[in-house]
């Protein structure tokens, strides 16, 4: 039986496969045509996995693949480097051979027998020699060049070894590679150190997209195929949601629910066990979530700027030539939304970047109830065991007023967004008392962090924001109403924290096109008062 795979390329014998026909087909289309194609990207999206599917999509009568790669060759001398491209792309040769079950000819046999190549122009000559080769012995197949993690490249090669590409591409129709696919993290221009004008302004761009809706759907239905256990349709849709279609956290949740929780084959998979799954999937640690943390955490900044792209109405303009947005579009975190403005990429990551911006200690826990409590958070769930949520935020509305100042002394959180520090922390601490399970349920904009509880078969929405003004304040008690009527929630909370110098405190509940909306707005201390 095939399985889901989130550590490495995946094969369709072994694994369940998203089969990318369009993108493919794109793809393709543009190596027919000898376009000289760069794909740069975060790590562990499907970009391995896609090019040596489109390779072997590839003609054996038409075309001589070539796929190499530059991972290790970061710290290589120059001639070191030209020495290992020669051996990996002589290899490549004969594996091709070996695979196509042809023995290659005595003109190839010796050709290959000697080093060709030493430098960027002996590396040109070497490829028009291996087409005169091919055309004499091979029916004239045109070679198509794949290299994968091109940003492992020795920066002392890097401008001479793409000027040299682009003196090939421009050399004809016959020209060798015919074409070539470019695959890495970095772009061309992050990597062209001098600042000079581009080596290679030649290149045509390839964007490989996040999985569809319809896409993770043929995904799972591979499994259910195999093994007679469906996915309810709100599953599916509840799994491309909070993972935007990134390829390996779909896969990762597939793996949970259909290798870890022990789930009867004969019973369909529900939204009470993807709960569980998601509440697996936002506390556990692996390699994809670990390279997340590692770099939010390069430098102090990115949390100001992430805090802000998930807070402001009025968004952040992505603009790639900022440092600190270009890096985090390098590593996957942030991407262009539809209007121009910056969006964490998907609700799995806005989560684990509150989680760790969120100071271990605030400093305020203790004040968090107030001093008449009698059985602490518990004392927010009704008799019949389900949350009383305006109690729950009118304490704490209540906590921010009795901590007053002390707020500004949260450690290492930006004054700007405490509140919303604040009310996650209070939040998560409920949820893990009383049971339950909280995350951040919308497809991830600009201007407001949506936190959904799920507790006792109930649904719990919370919206918060910046205050922002009377209009944007209005607009977003509409936008949370439209959105408890999708979700089937029994009501809306709507906290808006306000920054002014003279705050406006406000509590209101209101049924807004059939929904309950009961609102905060509550201050936040700006300074703390003199003596």
């Amino acid at each position: 039986m095939r399985s889901f795979e989130t550590r490495g390329p995946v094969y369709p014998e072994d694994n369940y496969v998203v089969a990318r026909t369009d993108e493919l087909s794109d793809f393709i289309n543009r190596l027919e045509k000898g376009r000289y194609v760069d794909l740069f990207a975060p790590r562990q999206t499907g970009k391995t996995t896609f090019f040596h599917r489109a390779l072997e999509t590839l003609p054996a009568e038409t075309y001589f693949p070539i796929q190499i790669d530059f991972q290790a060759s970061n710290n290589l001398e120059p001639a070191e480097f030209y020495q290992g491209l020669y051996e990996d792309i002589r290899e490549e040769i004969e594996a091709v051979f070996q695979k196509r079950g042809i023995a290659s000819s005595a003109a190839l046999t010796e050709f290959l027998e000697n080093p060709q190549i030493t430098n960027h122009l002996s590396m040109r000559r070497f490829f028009r020699q291996f087409s005169n080769v091919l055309e004499r012995h091979s029916n004239g197949q045109k070679v198509v060049l794949v290299i994968d993690e091109f940003d492992g490249i020795p920066r002392s090669v890097v401008s001479d070894f793409l000027y040299s590409l682009r003196h090939i591409y421009l050399s004809g129709r016959d020209r060798c590679p015919h074409s070539v696919g470019i695959v890495g993290v970095k772009s061309i221009t992050q990597l062209n150190y001098d600042r000079s004008i581009s080596p290679f302004n030649i290149q045509d761009e390839f964007k490989l997209p996040n999985f569809t809706l319809e896409q993770v759907g043929e995904l799972l239905s591979q499994y259910t195929d195999e093994v007679g256990q469906p996915f309810d349709q709100k599953v599916i849709e509840s799994i491309r949601k909070q993972t935007a279609g990134q390829p390996v956290l779909v896969n990762r949740f597939a793996q949970i629910l259909t290798e870890e929780m022990d789930i009867p084959k004969s019973e369909p998979i529900t939204m009470e066990h993807f709960s569980k799954a998601h509440r697996q999937l936002l506390r556990e640690r692996n390699t994809h979530t670990e390279h997340l943390v590692t770099n939010i955490r390069r430098d102090r900044r990115f949390e100001a700027l992430l805090m802000k792209i998930a807070s402001h109405d009025e968004g952040v303009p992505f603009n790639l030539d900022n440092a600190l947005m270009s890096e985090l579009a390098t590593y996957g975190v942030i991407g262009e939304g539809a209007d121009g403005s910056c969006e964490i990429v998907n609700p799995i990551y806005q989560y684990r970047i509150m989680q760790t911006f969120k100071p271990a200690v605030n400093g305020l826990e203790q004040d968090y109830l107030p001093a008449d409590t009698r059985a602490g958070f518990q004392d927010y769930l009704t008799p019949d065991g389900q949350i009383h949520m305006e109690a729950l935020l009118d304490n704490f509305r209540d906590f921010i007023a009795r901590a007053g100042f002390r707020v500004l002394q949260v450690p290492e959180t930006p004054q700007e967004y405490v509140g919303q520090h604040l009310l996650f922390a209070y939040l998560e601490q409920f949820v893990r008392i009383v049971g339950g399970t909280m995350y951040l349920e919308v497809q991830t904009g600009r201007g407001r962090i949506d936190i959904l509880i799920l507790h006792n078969q109930r649904k719990y929405i919370v919206e918060t924001k910046i205050w922002g003004g009377d209009m944007r304040y209005a607009a977003g008690k509409a936008q949370l109403a439209a959105y408890v009527r999708l979700e089937a929630a029994a009501a809306g909370y709507y906290v808006v924290f306000d920054h002014r110098q003279e705050p406006e405190p406000r509590v209101e509940t209101e049924t807004l096109d059939g929904s309950t909306i009961r609102s905060y707005v509550i201050p936040v201390m700006q300074e703390r008062p003199s003596s």
